[in-house]
């Protein structure tokens, strides 16, 4: 086991959390509020927020209150607290009576350690005196860009929470969010009466995100292909509408994925439903409308997907930062194309807002439309608009992984603009197209456009191109579209110096892209070995999941079940070393985890290791026992076991000479080994259950390595 720190706070990271140091600002956060300073913490998805103020509350005495709206989440968040051994609870409108009245109890006793309430209920008179009659460590209020009237998750109740302050003046407040640029920090601060706190920025950045964005071609084609490699990841495909993430799930599961739908047009139930797959199970995907996401503790989602236009930058950055919150390697995806614009722009325009919100949204969407555009790297830009720097690109965008070809279309801009000019810019980009590739319609016909001196003049580019030049020109502000005209494009004033020749035109080229099914993997482990053991702790994660009714990685992440099948940790104490596992779960499912590790025995000795390698199987060869080494050299009774297990593999011992293995056992493993299945004899656990459990791993993976060394060299021999 790790010594025990001697700062209570990060003493309690290690011994609870399993993790041996703080990240960034946590420790400040951390000292800043159980020392009862109030503070606004900034810190990306993933980056370890909910730990800021759960240690304060384990710190300080009483209950740490989190106010969120996320009320299908809360079960989830207790849930993996309680995996900790953290006392806590939730209170919402999920509850009955009697159970609610249990969480009240056990509040007032002093019997909790967290507390978590929707903002709704916290605001209710009875939820405020029961607060008074037991001891509040802190106030956390997680989500805390909500109060922003101009952001794109609003909630007027949050405009409420000030009242905390108010009834609760001597009570610490901690508000948490992973998405605010200034002007939404100063809203937060403003409306939460939060003036005098601390801020705490920990930037934006989330280094293990890959950012991809594609022009829209063949939205199914293009997602499968995206989606071939990531089999059996977890990960959200967002959609626009209702009916095409019902359509694109269905369609996926005919593909064989694992896929469910998300929207608010699903009864509560089916909801809950599918989200519990995608918590619960390995290697879902969820098809959603922008419903589903905030607040997702998954930390195994290794990719997000868009097929449509996200309204702004803030949306995007907070559904992508959805992936690898557990900090490995994850992608994000989107493809957009030109009717996502012009519908995000009628959004707004037919929306029922003032003018001063419709400016706002128009420049949200401008952003967001940049972004999709850019030549340059993607990361820097995305910081950059959130007010943090890159110095340097990012080298895992696609704009820095395969840098953007531009093209001069000065003329096909002319074209274009030429284009909706004589067509009296009255007609949207179907019409436009088919005029500039010379299409004898009905509606050309019926308009005499056969007739103008633009019909036909495209020819040069496909209509896939044309689109690209129409959408292009849209985000760049050349063209607009006219709402009073039913969407037809017109020209700005920006036009006239290209109408002219005065201004030249350099374009993006998309290209006709074809995924090349390359995939950074971070919930899994490479193949071999190591791939084998990955799976045989899923599946005995998946089983004790099952038996406590929680999500997997409630027992262990992806990231943590990576470590043990790297290093194989043989004992209780190198188990405790792994990242992630604390006294708690080390205490309840480190027996279970070692059985299976100790099936493959420890990671093959490192050049470092041989000296000691080479000390053990000296004195075996003397005739020492293997207890009478370890005792002698201070090492662990599976670690000299390796050493002899290693010899063997290198035929420098006869697993038959070794005293602590008797004949008797040699012949039951032999037959039990030979009676398997091939594909079985490389794993121990089929041998020890055939055997009853009657002979120790340590001496099954012995023999069995003399077995197979022997079966080995007998086939070079023949």
């Amino acid at each position: 086991m790790t010594p025990q720190a001697t700062d209570p706070a990060l003493n309690l990271l290690q011994r609870v959390y399993g993790y041996q140091q703080f990240r960034g600002h946590q420790a400040d956060v951390i000292r800043h509020v159980t020392a009862g300073g109030d503070a606004l913490v900034l810190m990306p998805t993933g980056g370890g927020k909910s730990v800021c103020y759960q240690i304060p509350s384990l710190l300080r005495p009483g209950c740490g209150v989190v106010v969120s709206p996320l009320i299908a989440l809360m079960q989830d968040q207790v849930n993996a607290l309680q995996q900790l051994g953290v006392r806590s609870a939730f209170l919402n409108s999920t509850l009955n009576g009697e159970a609610q009245y249990a969480v009240e109890s056990a509040f007032r006793r002093g019997e909790l350690d967290l507390l978590y309430i929707a903002p709704e209920r916290l605001l209710t008179p009875r939820t405020l005196d029961m607060l008074q009659q037991g001891e509040v460590a802190l106030f956390a209020i997680d989500e805390a860009h909500c109060v922003s009237q101009w952001g794109h998750d609003f909630r007027a109740e949050y405009w409420k929470l000030s009242v905390l302050h108010e009834r609760f003046p001597a009570v610490p407040r901690i508000a948490l969010t992973a998405t605010a640029d200034a002007r939404t920090r100063e809203e937060i601060l403003l409306r939460l009466g939060l003036e005098q706190a601390a801020q705490f920025v920990s930037g934006f950045d989330r280094p293990n995100i890959r950012y991809r964005i594609q022009p829209k071609q063949n939205i199914r084609q293009q997602l499968l292909s995206f989606l071939s490699p990531r089999r059996g990841e977890a990960g959200i495909v967002y959609c626009l509408s209702r009916k095409k993430t019902d359509e694109t799930a269905a369609w996926l599961r005919e593909q064989g994925y694992d896929a469910w739908p998300y929207h608010a047009g699903m009864t509560p139930q089916a909801r809950q439903q599918n989200q519990d797959r995608f918590l619960r199970q390995d290697g879902v995907v969820i098809v959603a409308t922008i419903a589903f996401g905030m607040g997702i503790d998954k930390p195994d989602v290794r990719f997000v997907a868009h097929t449509d236009l996200p309204k702004t930058l803030e949306a995007y950055y907070q559904e992508t930062g959805r992936a690898g919150r557990d900090g490995l390697p994850s992608e994000a995806w989107m493809i957009y194309g030109l009717q996502d614009v012009v519908m995000m722009q009628q959004w707004i325009e037919q929306s029922e807002a003032d003018d001063l919100h419709k400016q706002v949204e128009r420049h949200k969407l401008d952003a967001m439309l940049g972004f999709c555009e850019l030549t340059s790297c993607r990361r820097q830009a995305l910081l950059a608009y959130f007010g943090d720097e890159m110095l340097k690109p990012c080298g895992n965008c696609d704009n820095c992984l395969e840098p953007v070809q531009t093209w001069d279309a000065t003329e096909a801009a002319r074209k274009a603009l030429s284009c909706v000019y004589r067509a009296g810019q009255r007609f949207g980009v179907v019409h436009l197209l088919d005029i500039l590739l010379g299409h004898h319609t009905e509606k050309i016909r019926s308009y005499g456009h056969d007739r103008l001196s633009t019909y036909g003049i495209g020819k040069d580019l496909d209509a896939t191109q044309w689109r690209s030049v129409f959408r292009q020109l849209l985000v760049r502000g050349l063209l607009a579209v006219d709402w009073d005209a039913h969407g037809a494009l017109r020209l700005t004033e920006a036009s006239r110096p290209v109408l002219r020749g005065e201004q030249p035109v350099l374009l993006r080229k998309d290209q006709v892209v074809a995924e090349t099914g390359k995939s950074r993997r971070g919930g899994s482990v490479p193949d071999g070995v190591e791939g084998r053991i990955f799976e045989e702790l899923r599946a005995l994660r998946r089983k004790l999941a099952e038996e406590q009714g929680v999500a997997p990685y409630m027992i262990f992440p992806d990231g943590v079940l990576t470590q043990m099948a790297q290093s194989r940790p043989q004992s209780t104490d190198a188990l405790a070393k792994i990242s992630g596992v604390g006294e708690y779960k080390l205490l309840h499912y480190g027996a279970a985890f070692l059985e299976v590790l100790r099936q493959f025995g420890p990671p093959p000795a490192a050049p470092a290791e041989a000296a000691t390698f080479r000390q053990s199987l000296q004195l075996l060869l003397q005739g020492m026992s293997i207890a009478q080494i370890a005792q002698r050299r201070n090492l662990a009774l599976s670690t000299v076991w390796g050493h002899v297990v290693q010899a063997v593999e290198a035929s420098m011992l006869d697993y038959r000479e070794i005293t602590e293995i008797t004949e008797a056992q040699i012949e039951a493993i032999t037959d039990a080994w030979l009676s398997l299945p091939e594909e079985e004899q490389t794993r121990l656990k089929p041998l020890y259950e055939l055997l009853d459990g009657k002979i120790d791993y340590h001496v099954l993976r012995c023999v069995v390595t003399g077995l197979r060394r022997e079966a080995l060299e007998g086939e070079n021999n023949d």
